[in-house]
């Protein structure tokens, strides 16, 4: 017996009726749309099941999906696909279609002392070591990159500082760019891909935790208004092995980024956060995977995210697959919207596979809403003026997410852009 359900959560004309009001404690919404979701524990009966997008489409589970360096093994793009249903394709500037001649963004590098880092061509052996693609546009990425900077925390070692990646774009021609980052066994490291300037990029990064290690990747995208980016970026987790991945999207008119987190070994544990702020106009769109298939891991994902003016719009599709073979999982995952203005929309899927009961626990939720009226009032009773009340708010819902990144300077820039984006909604 197979349960597929769809739960999304928009924001459209200003008229649409409230339901399921509620203030959850730090965040303040009145959503429009909530959902939660708590699968049985051990013990209890349970069948394979799925909640989430994809009524009805044969693709909907993650389990056996395509997967392929080769571009051609994927068919052209319709927009019909459950993948790319909510993606304006137009937008992607041929990400998805055309070869990418173009020059990729500059990297440059600042590593503390013990940390390897190289320029390869595609005939190194460790490309292909963490990921495979798993849709057209990274095949295509995949086809097109000429170089691969690969950056290796050796064995044991724990870095002494942040692994700083600056990634500048100078143009608007489609191009491909790789990386590989490999924590050896028992290593320990922060690194930081800091995404500026203009760009129309299909990136694909390869994300290798070894046993024992301690790895946390941090994903800035602050481009300029015309920039396209595309990302997947696929973890690989050995035994014992802690992965954080955050990601920040403020920048770009449409960005897309797919990140996942595989786990090969037992005992090993994830945590995908994650902070976007989007502007009239712009897309920014995250589909996460979490694909649990050995015993005794655990996985926890929180995403949150703004939206002001007309036509923004965000997306959200988290997706996680407990196997057959996964006994004793834990996972969690939420997503959480906060509309500041109207004629914005956020869609938010959350899903949740199980082919196994013998799990410790399983859930997620979702909810989407503008400020909750009563809060606010509760601040200007207390003198505080309703603009800075407003921000008050917005800043305590973000800052669950970048109180995660724990390096002071990134931080400190991160509240400032807030900051920044929180002023051009006043005006």
């Amino acid at each position: 017996m197979t349960e597929i359900t769809e739960e999304k959560a928009r924001i459209g004309a200003p008229s649409q009726p409230f339901i399921n009001g509620f203030t959850e404690e730090g965040e303040n919404l009145s959503p429009i749309n909530t959902s939660e979701s708590k699968a049985p524990l051990a013990g209890e009966a349970v069948k394979a099941h799925s909640h989430g997008g994809g009524v009805g489409i044969p693709d909907s589970s993650r389990a056996g999906r395509l997967t392929s360096y080769k571009l051609a093994d994927f068919a052209p793009l319709t927009g019909m696909e459950e993948d790319w249903r909510f993606t304006p394709l137009k937008r992607l500037r041929g990400l998805h279609s055309d070869v990418l001649k173009g020059t990729a963004p500059a990297v440059d590098i600042t590593a503390p002392e013990g940390i390897i880092v190289e320029t390869v061509g595609r005939d190194d052996a460790r490309i292909g070591s963490a990921a495979i693609p798993e849709d057209r546009v990274s095949a295509n990425a995949w086809e097109n990159f000429s170089e691969a900077t690969v950056i290796t925390v050796p064995e044991e070692h724990q870095a002494t500082g942040e692994i700083m990646v600056s990634i500048e774009g100078s143009g608007l021609e489609a191009s491909a760019q790789h990386f590989v980052i490999i924590a050896k066994r028992f290593s320990k490291a922060v690194v930081v891909l800091d995404h500026r300037g203009t760009a129309v990029v299909a990136e694909n990064v390869e994300i290798l935790v070894e046993d024992g290690a301690q790895l946390t990747v941090i994903s800035l995208q602050e481009w300029t208004d015309d920039s396209v980016h595309a990302s997947s970026q696929q973890a690989k987790l050995s035994r014992d092995a802690k992965f954080k991945h955050i990601v920040v999207s403020l920048g770009g008119d449409l960005v897309r980024l797919t990140p996942s987190a595989r786990f090969s070994g037992p005992g090993a544990e994830a945590e995908l956060f994650g902070l976007y702020y989007a502007d009239a106009g712009q897309h920014l769109e995250q589909r996460l995977f979490v694909d649990h298939a050995v015993p005794n891991c655990k996985s926890n994902v929180l995403y949150k995210g703004a939206l002001q003016g007309r036509n923004a719009h965000a997306v959200w599709v988290g997706d996680v697959l407990i196997r057959k073979e996964a006994e004793g999982t834990d996972t969690y995952e939420a997503n959480r919207n906060l509309v500041l203005t109207d004629g914005a929309r956020a869609d938010s899927v959350p899903n949740l596979e199980i082919e196994t009961g013998l799990i410790a626990g399983a859930g997620h939720a979702s909810a989407t809403g503008r400020f909750d009226d009563e809060h606010l009032f509760y601040l200007m009773a207390r003198g505080i003026p309703e603009k800075v009340a407003r921000r008050l708010v917005v800043r305590g819902f973000l800052n669950e997410i970048i109180s995660q990144i724990k390096v002071p300077a990134l931080e400190e820039r991160l509240t400032e852009a807030v900051e920044r984006e929180l002023a051009a909604s006043e005006n």
